[in-house]
């Protein structure tokens, strides 16, 4: 994934949500003249990714996060292995979670992902980190088959739930993940 793959997805991503414009506006003020926007190290943010996984229930699944103590969507920082975004994605969900590709499938398009968050990392001084951004690219999966046993990646993880995720607080990414669900989205 390169600094320009990264500025094309997001220019795609304005072109089809243009209200999502102020939302992103840390994001595009870094992204005009940023480098290395997948390193981690990369201030004042750098892009990371999440997955939103509901199940045939309309379920999303949420990790209790240790390091901010928050209930999250699985997801993280992309590793130079990754060959796409969806595929970072993929990636933290297996690792967090232990849901591999084939109980997963990707909704929406294979490359844009179905939201673009912008949110504050608290500083974190056992790894030197600084305070500063997560530009978040969040892909919409649905689980499939039977299913799958959670296997948490507990040095990171402490527990998993699943909620209706229209209690989840995604604000306005909520319309857009029932609209890739389709009716399966609203049963409960």
């Amino acid at each position: 994934m390169t600094d320009q793959s990264i500025r094309h997805l997001v220019a795609q991503y304005l072109d089809r949500f243009p209200d999502q414009a102020e939302r992103l506006a840390v994001f595009t003020d870094a992204l005009a003249d940023g480098e290395h926007l997948t390193d981690r190290k990369t201030l004042p943010g750098h892009v990371t990714v999440g997955a939103f996984v509901v199940d045939d229930r309309g379920r999303l699944l949420q990790i209790a996060h240790k390091a901010l103590g928050r209930w999250l969507n699985p997801g993280g920082h992309t590793e130079p292995g990754d060959a796409t975004l969806a595929d970072a994605a993929r990636r933290e969900l297996r690792e967090e979670t232990g849901l591999a590709a084939e109980h997963l499938v990707l909704l929406g398009d294979p490359e844009l992902p179905l939201a673009v968050d912008v949110h504050r990392i608290p500083a974190n001084p056992a790894k030197a980190e600084p305070d500063h951004w997560h530009f978040d690219f969040r892909y919409a999966f649905r689980l499939t088959g039977p299913a799958a046993a959670i296997e948490l990646q507990l040095d990171e993880v402490d527990d998993h739930r699943w909620i209706p995720f229209e209690d989840a607080g995604l604000g306005p990414d909520t319309a857009r993940l029932a609209e890739v669900l389709g009716p399966v989205g609203a049963a409960d």
